[in-house]
C-alpha cells in the first residue's frame, strides 16, 4: 500500500552556506518568497503525503514557528535531536512518530522530483528492504557513485572524477522497521553505517529518475536553486544541464 507518510531530514547546519543564509538551519535557507523546505513540503503534497515528520535539531524552532504543526493538507511533526545523532540516528528516531509500516525519506537539503508513485511501486515489486532514487549524471566529482546490478545496488564508490554514473538523489521508501536488525549505535550515519557496511544483509534496490535535481548544500548550487527551482517547479521539473 503506498505511504502516505515522509520524513524530511531537516537537521542540517548549513555550514557551508553560513555567508548566504544567516544562521537559519539549512533547509529554511530562501528561495525567492519562501525557505526550501517549503518546496519539498509542496511537492510532497502533490503526491497526497498527509503527515510529515520532520527531524530537527539545530535551531529547529525557526522551522516550527514558520510552519506551525500543518502544511497545506499535511500534519507536521517534530522528531527533536537534542544533540546531533547523525542522519541514522535522525531518521531512527523520527520512524518512532510514524503511524504506518512504510515511509518516504527526504534530504532536506536536497530538491529531487522523483514520481512517489512509481516509486512505491517500484519498490513493492522488487519486495526491497529499501529502494532509493538514483540520477544519471556526467562529470562527476562531487558525489559518490552507485554502483547497480540491473536495480540491485551492488556498492557505494567514494567521491571521485567520474565521466558519467548514478548519484543517490536523497529520495528513498522504507520499513519504519529498517534498523530493527541491526545494533546500531545511538549517533549513525545512515549512509556510511547502515547502506554501506550492511550492502550484503539488505536488499537495497535503486530507481532511476530524469526529474530535476539540485543540492543547495554549497553556495554555487544554492544560488543555482535560487536562479532555477521556482521556474522549474512551475515547469513540472526537467533535466538539468549535467544530465
Amino acid at each position: 500500500m503506498q505511504p502516505t507518510e515522509a520524513i524530511i531530514l531537516a537537521g542540517g547546519f548549513g555550514t557551508r552556506l553560513k555567508k548566504k543564509i544567516n544562521q537559519v538551519p539549512k533547509p529554511m535557507a530562501p528561495i525567492g518568497d519562501k525557505p526550501f523546505l517549503a518546496y519539498l513540503l509542496d511537492y510532497l503534497d502533490e503526491f497526497g503525503i498527509t503527515h510529515v515528520i520532520l527531524s530537527v535539531g539545530y535551531k529547529w524552532e525557526v522551522i516550527r514557528d514558520q510552519f506551525g504543526d500543518r502544511y497545506k493538507s499535511a500534519r507536521l511533526s517534530y522528531a527533536v535531536e537534542n544533540e546531533p545523532l547523525g542522519t541514522g540516528g535522525g531518521m531512527r528516531a523520527a520512524m518512532q512518530l510514524l503511524e504506518g509500516d512504510h515511509t518516504f525519506i527526504l534530504n532536506g537539503d536536497t530538491f529531487f522530483r522523483v514520481d512517489l508513485n512509481d516509486l512505491g511501486a517500484f519498490h513493492f515489486a522488487h519486495q526491497a528492504d529499501l529502494s532509493m532514487s538514483v540520477s544519471r549524471m556526467n562529470n562527476i566529482s562531487r558525489y559518490g557513485t552507485v554502483e547497480l546490478q540491473v536495480c540491485k545496488v551492488t556498492g557505494f564508490r567514494e567521491k571521485q572524477q567520474v565521466r558519467a554514473g548514478y548519484i543517490n538523489g536523497g529520495v528513498y521508501i522504507t520499513s519504519r522497521f529498517l534498523f530493527d536488525r541491526f545494533k546500531l549505535p545511538a549517533t549513525f550515519s545512515f549512509e556510511e553505517d547502515l547502506l554501506t557496511k550492511h550492502l550484503d544483509a539488505l536488499k537495497i534496490c535503486a530507481m532511476n529518475s530524469t526529474g530535476y535535481f539540485i543540492d543547495i548544500g554549497v553556495p554555487e548550487d544554492y544560488e543555482k536553486a535560487i536562479r532555477e527551482l521556482p521556474q522549474k517547479v512551475k515547469a513540472g521539473g526537467s533535466l538539468p544541464d549535467n544530465h
